[in-house]
């Protein structure tokens, strides 16, 4: 096996990661609307993934960091023709951690309001917009024979798409309800188990349907494994959550995300990024990548410090491990 074909296995890794840890995040944020009864409750939520979300936002940084120093033509293309997307989701991103940070900084009732509304919305768009992206990247798009994107905002609202988009809000939900579920006490922890099973259902006919429409346009047999490993883990997933298993469940989900998108990135290699005009002006793990002395002195970089990252996330994860409820937080919020 090349570097370069290494590092796009690296990068999949990346990408399953973060939308396996902020999947969950998202997913959270978007309940902060969908569950919770009151203010008491927001905060709740929002104390379950207080102490990780920022972290979990490291593997978007490092996966963008990986693809700019590895394929630095994907990165280029990637980067002019989806610019508008990928700026909302920055953009979002950004207020996002502003409003985590903000929201509890005065006691006014619509200052608080005003952030809330902002984590939920934040939350919503960009798991809608990776899902629109990716299936973009997957479909194929306008690149012409100069490795340039040549169409236009439109070409990317494709049915498609779109259908990506929901399939990712929705598994996303999902996993922020199940999440939640395992991470809360009492009554909120109830109704998030009836949530998820409720948002399970949805993502199982979405994610079918998503999954399916790209096996029949791409699949080989390695895509076909991942699809049907996706689709148990959810079934399973959903099972382990009507019976109030939410550990299982919550793990369930997460092979349910870490399968779909390895399914699309084996839909995609050799890959990187398909011209729909020319299937010979496609971006390949060859064509788009760095020197061979540049994926050398990264792969030593990120064997290094890859497990370091590791290490601390999942210390970090121990030591948040506990249950909370309304009660923990009642004097905090008076």
């Amino acid at each position: 096996m090349e570097l370069h074909d290494v590092w796009f296995v690296l990068i999949a890794v990346l990408w399953i990661g973060y939308f396996f840890l902020e999947g969950f995040d998202f997913g959270v944020g978007v309940l902060t609307k969908l569950l919770a009864r009151g203010r008491t409750e927001k905060r709740v939520l929002i104390n379950t993934i207080g102490p990780v979300w920022d972290g979990n936002e490291v593997w978007l940084l490092t996966a963008g960091g990986a693809i700019f120093a590895a394929f630095p033509e994907w990165y280029a293309t990637l980067f002019s023709g989806f610019y508008l997307p990928l700026l909302v989701i920055l953009v979002c991103l950004i207020i996002r951690g502003v409003a985590f940070e903000y929201r509890a900084k005065r006691p006014e009732e619509n200052w608080q309001r005003n952030w809330e509304q902002a984590i939920f919305w934040t939350s919503l768009v960009p798991a809608f917009l990776w899902g629109v992206a990716f299936g973009n990247i997957v479909r194929g798009v306008k690149i012409d024979a100069d490795m340039e994107y040549v169409g236009n905002l439109w070409d990317l609202l494709n049915p498609y798409a779109l259908l990506g988009g929901l399939v990712t809000l929705s598994l996303f939900t999902f996993h922020g309800a199940v999440f939640a579920a395992l991470k809360t006490v009492g009554d909120i922890r109830t109704r998030a188990r009836a949530l998820a099973l409720k948002l399970g259902l949805v993502t199982a006919v979405l994610a079918l349907a998503f999954l399916g429409w790209t096996q029949a346009d791409n699949g080989d047999g390695w895509s076909l494994v991942a699809l049907l490993v996706a689709v148990v883990a959810l079934v399973g997933a959903i099972g382990a959550i009507r019976i109030g298993r939410e550990g299982w469940s919550f793990a369930l989900s997460g092979v349910t995300v870490a399968a779909a998108v390895a399914m699309l990135f084996l839909t995609l290699f050799p890959n990187v990024m398909p011209s729909s005009l020319d299937p010979a002006w496609s971006l390949t793990v060859t064509n788009a990548s760095s020197s061979p002395y540049t994926l050398k002195i990264m792969t030593w970089c990120a064997a290094i410090a890859t497990p370091l990252v590791l290490l601390y996330q999942s210390w970090t994860y121990w030591v948040f491990r506990k249950r909370i409820g309304t009660q923990h937080i009642a004097d905090a919020a008076h």
